[in-house]
């Protein structure tokens, strides 16, 4: 079955996969346009992998208030983040960083993105309904069964290790560059062999 009998949980699996579509398109641009992320691009990936962490654990283990609390969270951070990246290149003339799409910056896009979330997890925590067990809904052993959740939890998983790999092949161990400059592990591994 695509398609759960409880709406809420639909709705998680494509909210996660919303998610998943912005980590995508992060790295679209980062790999088409050679445009490396900021320490504050970063941090914002990070905020909306915990936004999907609270997404799938809706998927995983049904509806509860705390998974939402933790997506809210992380709402909050990665839009705290986005505004101070915002504000820092507000000034005309102050540079910006990353280029525009459809006319606005990445980070932009970001804080849009996140007071979206929280807009949206606000909403759903209205309905309790989707917090008791339905006699039609999987438990979370069946989880396997629900086509749609258990790719966006796997995307998830994929882009979460994707981008502490990406992260550390550009920041190395220690702190980022900023503004990056290229894959400062890869290029301490060229020096040193």
């Amino acid at each position: 079955m695509i398609v759960s009998p409880n709406p809420a949980r639909t709705l998680n699996a494509i909210g996660l996969i919303v998610v998943c579509g912005v980590l995508i398109g992060a790295y679209f641009f980062q790999f088409t346009l050679n445009e490396l992320p900021c320490p504050l691009c970063l941090l914002q990936r990070v905020a909306f992998v915990a936004v999907g962490y609270g997404l799938a654990l809706n998927l995983i283990y049904g509806s509860k208030p705390h998974h939402y609390g933790i997506m809210l969270i992380a709402a909050v951070y990665g839009g705290s983040v986005s505004i101070r990246q915002i504000l820092l290149h507000i000034v005309p003339g102050t540079g910006s960083y990353g280029s525009p799409v459809l006319g606005l910056h990445y980070y932009t896009w970001a804080g849009i993105a996140f007071f979206l979330v929280i807009l949206g997890t606000a909403i759903m925590l209205l309905f309790e309904g989707q917090y008791r067990k339905l006699r039609d809904e999987p438990s979370h052993e069946e989880f396997g069964g629900q086509k749609l959740a258990k790719f966006a939890f796997f995307l998830l998983l994929f882009l979460a290790a994707a981008n502490a790999v990406t992260t550390l092949l550009e920041c190395g161990p220690l702190i980022c560059d900023d503004p990056p400059t290229g894959y400062k592990f890869l290029e301490q591994l060229e020096k040193s062999g």
